[in-house]
């Protein structure tokens, strides 16, 4: 904007704000002492062009499906297809879980995504005394190659993509995988999916741990390496900032301790020999969204912008699809209620919104009672009827990026991007993101970003309607899902039956096998495919690892 034309335009704001507002107040005082988003980021009565007079349209801003992404990875964006409908589930048996897949694909659903229970994101067997109480109740047990094989029993692994939400382990579920479509006579390079595979937010805040993060961090490099020459549909890594916003961060430390960890495994994967270009296409990303509609807007903006730039600046990727931030979202566990729980549909809706809103590929919408556990499948339904209406009767994917322009979008999008970046910068200067886990620097800021909003919610600073205003005396009840103790007797019993109808000789030549290259610098991905399909456990492949690297004990931050 020419400088004569913006000095105009800033005093008439300046009239205006004499003249209009301030008089105003008068009669209507402003409703707070200080207005900020839900990550306490201050907002401005009004932004006009001076807010973005910095910004430059091509360079900033630009086209979907150019550099630098700020409106999206895709030319069409959902003018030509709509997001990937991916509903997160599993509970109890396999055979459980894969009749709730049936149900919620005949239904509508684009995509599956597996949860996995406890013991089994944790590396351990579901007869295992670790286990005891909870097999199949925050997900869905998986022990052996059996257990896969029943879970997608019917499901063509060449017509759908699937995610799995798993850390530790993700390797062996990988390989399962595979191993499962192999079964199904679909070759390993058709095969379409993302594995989570982000150890490095598991130490920040999740806490899903098996090994330390070094070692951890050779594993998902095994991964990377692997699928980059023998499954190049797959996304190696989901590379998740949606268990940090869960853990309490602010938006600002979501986006720049997601990216931060991204970088990390960009640096491990080139150190390994890997060429930028070969796997950063194959990467993808997981962020959260919460209840702050604009704020999470420009997070998801201001991520594609920054990303595509870190990617082309400092890592000098030459491939366009290297620049692209790629991204599925789940809405705000965290911003759910047990109080007045039909409320959490309306979350539910304002924050899948979002998500659409700010160009996200693929969406999850939580269930009014996951506050209470796993979700019914009325509860389930409701949720992906959310997606779809905002889909088909909104009108808010007919064109992109529509809030693209605004000054108050575009001004929040540049000051998440430059708050994002000094967190960033530290993380740098204390020899990167491992380092930094190592000293608890992105633990200890999530801590306090928690404990300084839960301070806001006990002043009633922030609003939580139910909890902390618009409460009421009587509650309301409602059905949830119980899973039955018989789904503990009999995956047991399962797991049994596998281990005594094995060929036990060739399970522990394997794991012998995958022991000796784990004491050396060799790829485990094809040591541990050939231990899953003998029907080696996870939990005898995990112990391995175990044994050979040892294991994490979390620090605790408070």
């Amino acid at each position: 904007m020419e400088d004569g034309k913006l000095k105009e335009i800033i005093k008439a704001a300046e009239s205006w704000k004499k003249d209009c507002y301030q008089p105003s107040l008068k009669q209507s005082p402003e409703r707070l002492s200080k207005f900020s988003t839900v990550s306490d980021l201050e907002i401005k009565k009004l932004y006009t062009p001076e807010n973005i007079s910095r910004l430059d349209f091509l360079r900033d801003i630009g086209f979907p499906n150019e550099y630098p992404y700020t409106r999206g990875v895709q030319a069409s964006m959902y003018r030509g297809r709509l997001w990937t409908m991916r509903m997160f589930s599993g509970f109890g048996s396999a055979e459980d879980t894969n009749q709730r897949y049936k149900y919620l694909l005949s239904q509508g659903q684009t995509g599956l995504s597996v949860a996995f229970h406890y013991p089994t994101l944790m590396g351990y067997d579901s007869d295992s005394p670790r286990s005891r109480g909870e097999v199949g109740q925050c997900g869905v047990a998986i022990d052996t190659l059996k257990d896969m094989e029943v879970l997608f029993d019917g499901i063509p692994l060449d017509q759908v993509t699937t995610s799995m939400t798993i850390n530790p382990p993700a390797a062996i579920l990988l390989a399962m995988y595979i191993a499962v479509a192999e079964k199904q006579g679909v070759s390993r390079r058709e095969i379409g999916g993302t594995i989570q595979n982000d150890m490095l937010k598991e130490f920040i805040a999740q806490k899903t741990f098996m090994l330390p993060p070094r070692p951890s961090l050779r594993l998902i490099v095994d991964t990377v390496e692997y699928c980059t020459q023998e499954v190049p549909k797959w996304n190696t890594i989901s590379i998740s900032g949606y268990h940090i916003r869960e853990a309490g961060s602010t938006a600002v430390q979501e986006l720049a301790f997601t990216l931060a960890d991204g970088i990390g495994y960009v640096q491990a994967c080139i150190e390994r020999g890997l060429k930028v270009d070969d796997f950063a296409g194959r990467l993808s990303f997981f962020f959260n969204a919460h209840i702050d509609f604009l704020e999470e807007i420009a997070k998801y903006r201001s991520a594609r912008r920054l990303w595509a730039r870190i990617m082309r600046e400092r890592f000098k990727a030459k491939n366009p699809r290297s620049w692209m931030l790629r991204f599925h979202t789940q809405t705000a566990g965290c911003s759910l209620t047990a109080q007045q729980p039909y409320n959490n549909v309306i979350r539910t809706t304002m924050e899948a919104l979002a998500a659409i809103l700010g160009g996200t590929q693929s969406l999850h919408t939580n269930s009014l009672d996951e506050v209470y556990a796993v979700p019914t499948e009325t509860a389930a339904t409701i949720a992906l009827r959310t997606q779809q209406v905002i889909a088909e009767e909104t009108g808010v994917a007919n064109t992109i990026d529509p809030l693209g322009g605004s000054y108050f979008v575009e001004a929040l999008t540049n000051q998440m991007e430059e708050e994002a970046l000094k967190y960033i910068n530290k993380i740098d200067d204390l020899g990167g993101i491992v380092r930094a886990i190592e000293l608890g620097y992105p633990q200890q800021e999530i801590a306090n970003a928690a404990y300084a909003y839960q301070k806001q919610i006990e002043r009633k600073e922030k609003t939580v309607v139910g909890v902390n205003k618009y409460q009421v005396d009587e509650e309301q009840s409602i059905e949830f899902l119980k899973i039955d103790p018989e789904v503990e007797e009999k995956q047991v019993a399962r797991l049994k039956e596998v281990k005594q109808t094995r060929n036990q000789a060739r399970v522990t030549a394997c794991l012998a096998d995958l022991k000796k290259a784990a004491q050396g610098p060799e790829n485990l991905m094809p040591y541990i495919l050939a231990a899953v399909k003998e029907y080696a456990t996870l939990q005898e492949i995990c112990d391995v690892f175990r044994e050979v690297f040892g294991t994490y004990r979390d620090p605790g931050m408070f």
